[in-house]
């Protein structure tokens, strides 16, 4: 039996958006993955580095899937209920994960690791990662790139300027990177197909990433969300395209 509007609304409403991992979208989203392999890549560095600091962990999902780990790990999240959970998760590991709030200066001493990772970092301090990389240290990154899943957000928030569309473009992170010292010596992107099969998808994603449509809500949204409702019920999914971009800056020996 076909579920209601209602249904879905009430049922991704009440869905809990903690951490950072999206299993609750199975069978009712999907995403490409970048061909680079994340995970992977920083797995193969982490196996080898002698003290790494993940920034902006999240609930420690993408760290705590790693073989290998460093014998000093440190991890940084802002947000208390990561916080929390990513401890739970990563503390057993030997990680000791900080609250953080995002704003430099990092809380670490300079030069204090050989290896700093992040996955999606919502902010990027340059000048913080140059001064707690060792010389010869390495940022490896996956960052969001520009205009990503803007089908969704200009859906709900009407057509944005080039300004926020390139807001996070890789030149952006290059110049940034290259300004406070160090030289970038991977950078490549990607734009990737997303699929959201009912509203209730759309909803969950929505409440969990927070800057697509800044201060969403279902009341606030309720007409639109209908709408996008009855588009998928005709249509079939609603498509979009997430931009992502790997990046990797070495600090000068």
């Amino acid at each position: 039996m076909e579920r209601t509007f209602d249904d879905l609304v009430d049922e991704a409403a009440a869905a809990p958006v903690d951490g950072w991992e999206f299993s609750w979208l199975d069978g009712r989203a999907t995403e490409e993955r970048p061909s680079w392999g994340y995970q992977r890549l920083i797995g193969e560095r982490l196996a080898l580095a002698s003290a790494a600091l993940d920034i902006q962990t999240g609930g420690g999902e993408v760290l705590g899937g790693v073989a290998h780990l460093p014998p000093v790990t440190a991890a940084t999240e802002a947000w208390p209920p990561n916080v929390a959970k990513a401890t739970a998760l990563l503390r057993p590991r030997g990680v000791v994960v900080v609250a953080d709030d995002d704003e430099p200066p990092l809380p670490f001493a300079d030069g204090a690791f050989d290896l700093v990772t992040s996955r999606h970092p919502v902010t990027v301090h340059w000048t913080e990662i140059a001064r707690v990389l060792e010389p010869a240290g390495v940022y490896l990154a996956q960052h969001v790139g520009p205009a990503s899943v803007f089908e969704l957000c200009e859906f709900f928030l009407g057509p944005q300027p080039e300004a926020v569309r390139n807001r996070r473009h890789p030149d952006l992170a290059r110049a940034g990177a290259e300004a406070a010292g160090l030289v970038v010596t991977d950078l490549r992107a990607e734009r990737l197909r997303m699929e959201f099969h009912d509203i209730g998808a759309v909803i969950y994603f929505l409440r969990k990433v927070i800057w697509i449509v800044p201060g969403f809500s279902v009341d606030a949204y309720r007409d639109r969300l209908r709408e996008l409702h009855e588009r998928i019920v005709t249509e079939g999914p609603f498509v979009a395209h997430s931009a992502r971009y790997l990046i990797e800056a070495r600090k000068q020996p």
